[in-house]
């Protein structure tokens, strides 16, 4: 049984339905703000919601990219970029 991820900082705000700004997302991963924003434009973060200007990320999905990225060494990590 796998426990429940924890957010690298302990202030991280979510909202009821789980959503989280790109302020919090960032915080959440332990990555910054400009990284996720990066990371949105290059396709290679956590799928997201936009809605107007307002970028948010829900905790699921958050929590889901985290695992997607597990890997037990360098070279397999490269292979699995390499391989989708």
């Amino acid at each position: 049984m796998t426990q429940p991820l924890q957010p690298a900082s302990p202030t991280v705000k979510v909202f009821p339905d789980g959503r989280m700004d790109t302020t919090n997302a960032a915080a959440y991963v332990g990555v910054s703000p400009k990284s996720m924003a990066i990371m949105r434009s290059t396709g290679t973060g956590c799928p997201y919601h936009k809605i107007g200007k307002a970028v948010f990320y829900r905790k699921d999905d958050l929590d889901a990219w985290i695992q997607s990225r597990r890997t037990t060494s360098t070279s397999d990590y490269r292979a699995q970029r390499l391989a989708a």
